[in-house]
C-alpha cells in the first residue's frame, strides 16, 4: 500500500483485492475473504482458534511486511501452547471507519466462524469527521455482533494510536484536535467494551513515544513500524494469554 490515502484514506488496490476474494469466498467454502488469510475456511483444528482480525490500517499494517503486522506478530508470540490462534482472516483495510466495519467485515464472519477476534477501529473516524456518536453507535453493533458469535473471553479491543506525532501527521488535520478526537474514540471503545465484559487492551501512550523515537514509524511517516506493533504485542499478549486461560 502507499502512503496517499493514509492512515487514513482508501486505497483502491486493497478495496479491489478485498471485494475480489470476498467475491471468491461466497462461491467457495474453502476461500478465505482476505487477502490476507492464514488458511482455508474449516473446521477449528483440536487446541486451535480461529483466529480473525478487524479492523482499519492499523490492523491490516500499512506500510509494514506481514510478518510485521500486530496480529500476525500476536500469533508468533503466543506459540504453539493450547489453546493456540490461527490467523485465519486480517479484515483491516486502509481507511475503514466504524461504518466500514458494520458493513463490509461483519458479514463475513458468517462464512469465517472465528472462535477469536480483535477490534481495532476509530481512527479514520476521526479524520472523516464522524460524530461520536454515530461512532458510538457503529461500535455498539460491532461489540454485539462479535458477541452474539463468541464469549466474552475470546475477544480483545486494542485502542487506536496517536499518528498526530508522527512526521506526516499534521497532514491530516489540526493535531491537537485529532488527538483529542483519538481520545475520545478511545474512551468510548473502552467504555462499551468493560460493559460488555470484553478485555480492553491501551497501546496510545506507546504510539506516543514515536514523537521521538522514528523507529517506531514506518517508511512511509505515518503508521507504525513493525517495532513499534512489537511493543503493542508486548501489552496485548499477557491480556490474551489470561483470556485462553494459559
Amino acid at each position: 500500500m502507499t502512503d496517499d490515502s493514509g492512515p487514513l484514506g482508501r486505497t483502491v488496490t486493497v478495496l479491489g483485492l478485498l471485494g475480489i476474494v470476498l467475491a471468491a469466498a461466497a462461491c467457495r467454502p474453502s476461500g478465505a475473504p482476505s487477502p490476507s488469510a492464514g488458511s482455508p475456511i474449516a473446521a477449528g483444528r483440536s487446541g486451535v482458534l480461529r483466529y480473525v482480525a478487524l479492523g482499519d490500517s492499523y490492523t491490516i499494517g500499512t506500510s509494514v511486511p506481514e510478518a510485521e503486522r500486530w496480529p500476525n506478530q500476536l500469533v508468533d508470540r503466543l506459540g504453539t501452547a493450547s489453546p493456540a490462534l490461527e490467523l485465519v482472516a486480517n479484515l483491516g483495510v486502509n481507511g475503514y471507519t466504524s461504518q466500514d466495519v458494520v458493513d463490509r467485515e461483519l458479514p463475513a464472519l458468517e462464512e469465517l466462524r472465528p472462535e477469536f477476534a480483535s477490534l481495532l477501529v476509530g481512527v479514520n473516524d476521526v479524520v472523516q469527521g464522524v460524530p461520536p456518536e454515530t461512532f458510538e453507535a457503529n461500535a455498539v453493533v460491532i461489540l454485539d455482533d462479535l458477541l452474539a458469535r463468541l464469549p466474552p473471553a475470546r475477544i480483545v479491543v486494542v485502542a487506536t494510536p496517536d499518528y498526530t506525532v508522527t512526521p506526516q501527521g499534521a497532514a491530516y488535520g489540526d493535531p491537537a484536535l485529532q488527538a483529542a478526537g483519538i481520545v475520545r474514540n478511545n474512551a468510548i471503545l473502552e467504555r462499551l467494551a468493560t460493559e460488555r465484559g470484553i478485555a480492553w487492551v491501551d497501546i496510545h501512550d506507546i504510539s506516543l513515544r514515536a514523537g521521538e523515537d522514528r523507529t517506531l514509524v514506518a517508511g512511509d511517516g505515518l503508521h507504525p513500524s513493525g517495532t513499534q506493533y512489537r511493543a503493542w504485542v508486548d501489552r496485548v499478549a499477557p491480556v490474551v494469554e489470561d483470556l485462553l486461560g494459559r
